[in-house]
């Protein structure tokens, strides 16, 4: 298994873009199995060059998400990071973690603040664990080896409440802590990745990978629920073609697929590094989006 910023130096160095799917633990035998026997072994057929596992909200997977993330890598040999977050957990309770990770050969962690329990309300310290994200950061890289990547929120995360410049300056302090790249929160219209991409680039001297976070429609009612949890927003035109949609999922996929093609076509002409697809534990979106990118491999 692989160091994920050395994916990246790798396929910057061949300018083709790196591609990577986001899965969270099933719930339940049927969900495994569609993970297992379906959506990977379908996804593996587009050579995916990483993969990374949610940790749930609460840290409410942890154990899960390590093993679903060492069966990833031994059962399809795919580099697979471990997401991690400061949610209910003392120091001496990540670095438990941190060490059960390395033990099963685990080399990539996304350090996140993470959500609280039930994903509703405010974020609450644990006592003798971290505040912020960048603090996780420092202390896995002051303490282990590994390759460790952070979210970026191209709209500004919806806590941030003094602006999202100020929410993109502190990601470059996540990113000074440690860090080695940066994957974004889900967003539909390019220009707000631009405008974000500009100003960590420009304005703050950031030359880390700063890879897109796409998630093709699946649903109308769905992707409202999903905007209207984490903060990002739906261009006005594209709300109006989903709003057609409301009784008719198959055609809201299909246009979730036509508009995700667009986007990530718009994203690799302006040079983005990677690609990384919240693929909801599914292939059929996902795989139509990357084989229409064909020319860009």
């Amino acid at each position: 298994m692989e160091f994920i910023k050395d994916i990246h130096r790798r396929k910057i160095e061949t300018d083709k873009p790196a591609i990577s799917f986001e899965f969270f633990p099933p719930k339940t035998e049927k969900g495994e199995a569609q993970l297992f026997n379906v959506a990977l072994p379908e996804l593996q057929k587009i050579q995916p060059d990483y993969c990374s596992v949610t940790y749930g909200a609460g840290g409410s997977t942890r154990g899960k998400t390590l093993e679903i993330v060492s069966r990833i890598q031994n059962e399809f040999k795919l580099t697979c990071m471990s997401h991690l977050t400061c949610v209910n957990a003392t120091r001496n309770e990540i670095n438990q973690v941190l060490i059960e990770a390395k033990d099963l050969a685990i080399k990539n962690i996304l350090a996140l603040r993470g959500d609280p329990p039930g994903g509703t309300g405010d974020f609450e310290t644990t006592e003798g664990g971290f505040t912020y994200s960048k603090d996780l950061v420092e202390f896995i890289h002051s303490n282990h080896d590994f390759s460790i990547g952070v979210a970026g929120f191209p709209e500004g995360h919806i806590a941030c409440n003094e602006g999202r410049e100020v929410d993109w300056d502190r990601l470059k302090e996540k990113v000074e802590s440690g860090a080695d790249f940066v994957i974004t929160q889900l967003f539909f219209d390019n220009d707000e990745f631009f405008r974000f991409r500009d100003y960590l680039v420009k304005k703050t001297g950031m030359n880390n990978p700063i890879i897109p976070g796409i998630l093709p429609v699946i649903t109308t009612r769905q992707i409202k629920k999903f905007t209207e949890l984490c903060g990002a927003s739906i261009p006005h035109d594209m709300m109006n073609s989903l709003n057609k949609f409301t009784k008719d999922d198959k055609a809201a996929t299909e246009f979730g697929i036509e508009h995700a093609v667009k986007q990530c076509e718009g994203l690799l002409e302006a040079g983005v590094p990677g690609l990384h697809f919240y693929c909801l534990n599914k292939s059929y979106s996902t795989t139509q989006v990357v084989n229409a990118l064909g020319r860009y491999r």
